[in-house]
């Protein structure tokens, strides 16, 4: 039988924290999942962090890609197998799940879990779009390399924004954080770290309307969020950190959405609108958004969808065990 045509247990799309924690529990289960973990963006969002100062078990920290090559190398050792492709459709409307690849496979499972986590927000203006590449960027550890000693800006206010601005201060002369608002919405550390580096000026109360240039940046245009007022700040880049959106474009029509964007789960399990499919990470998270979060929620998916297999007869704890299948206490 050809290998796009075994039924398997379970398929997990996406693999950063809360795919990986998935497989992880799913292939010491003896479910041999197999994690779908793209082409371009295998390992999730941590592949563009610097150093996890938060995670547990890592007191000195640990570099984001280091961490999610330790969890990928934890799901292999147990069964789980990794392909690098993109999926670009599922049918999940029978007992049977289906998913195809960009090179054209078919894998079908009894099973899916989803969870694709989330992509960088745009601002949503033209020069941003028309300069993406060349002087716009939504990621420093892949390119702040390429702004030595150069005077650049980053958009936004949250730990994200601080953590990039203070990573870009070793190579840029100049780092410029511009906020809509006139105070951060970082964490106190995050803040104190990065008021306290010399190369970063703040410039409050301003939201980017243009982004300068022809070729490449120049500069961004600033509106005033007080008083309306507009300037031109000369700049050579400019990393836009306004928050992420989730990744959900795979199942729009196909699981019910929630008001924030995210996947519908059913109350704390990962629980989706189709039997048999689960969400986990920050597909399903608009608030948290944390690797361990991630992972926490990885796992809630395993053991459902363990649960699942076993009321199916197919695997894991006999299914007349109601308490285990719910995920709730039977009752005396």
């Amino acid at each position: 039988m050809e290998k796009g045509f075994i039924v398997r247990k379970v398929i997990i799309i996406g693999s950063g924290p809360a795919g990986y924690t998935a497989a992880i529990y799913a292939a010491r289960a003896n479910l041999s999942p197999l994690v779908v973990a793209s082409s371009v963006e295998a390992g999730g969002e941590l592949m563009n962090t610097t150093e996890v100062e938060n995670f547990p078990g890592f007191p000195e920290g640990v570099m984001g890609p280091d961490l999610m090559a330790k969890m990928q190398e934890q799901a292999e050792k147990f069964g789980a197998e990794v392909v690098y492709d993109d999926v670009v459709s599922l049918d999940v409307s029978g007992d049977i799940k289906s998913v195809t690849l960009g090179r054209g496979e078919t894998h079908e499972a009894e099973a899916i879990v989803f969870a694709t986590g989330s992509a960088p927000r745009k601002i949503g203006i033209e020069g941003e779009t028309r300069l993406s590449g060349r002087g716009v960027s939504y990621c420093a550890t892949c390119d702040g390399f390429f702004f030595r000693e150069k005077v650049i800006a980053v958009v936004g206010g949250g730990d994200s924004a601080m953590e990039e601005a203070t990573f870009l201060t070793k190579f840029a002369s100049k780092v410029y954080v511009i906020h809509r608002r006139g105070e951060l919405r970082a964490s106190k550390i995050m803040q104190d770290r990065a008021k306290a580096n010399e190369k970063i000026e703040f410039v409050w109360n301003s939201e980017v309307i243009d982004v300068l240039g022809e070729d490449a940046v120049t500069g961004v245009r600033l509106r005033d969020t007080v008083d309306g007022s507009e300037r031109d700040l000369a700049l050579d880049g400019v990393f836009v950190a306004i928050g992420y959106d989730p990744r959900t474009h795979l199942v729009h029509n196909v699981l019910d959405i929630t008001e924030h964007g995210t996947v519908w789960v059913d109350g704390r399990t990962s629980k989706t609108s189709v039997a048999g499919v689960f969400a986990a990470g920050d597909v399903i998270d608009p608030t948290y958004r944390q690797a361990v979060t991630a992972a926490g929620s990885g796992t809630v998916a395993a053991l459902d969808l363990e649960h699942y297999l076993a009321a199916r007869g197919d695997a894991g704890a006999p299914a007349e065990d109601a308490s285990i299948i719910d995920g709730l206490p039977t009752p005396a």
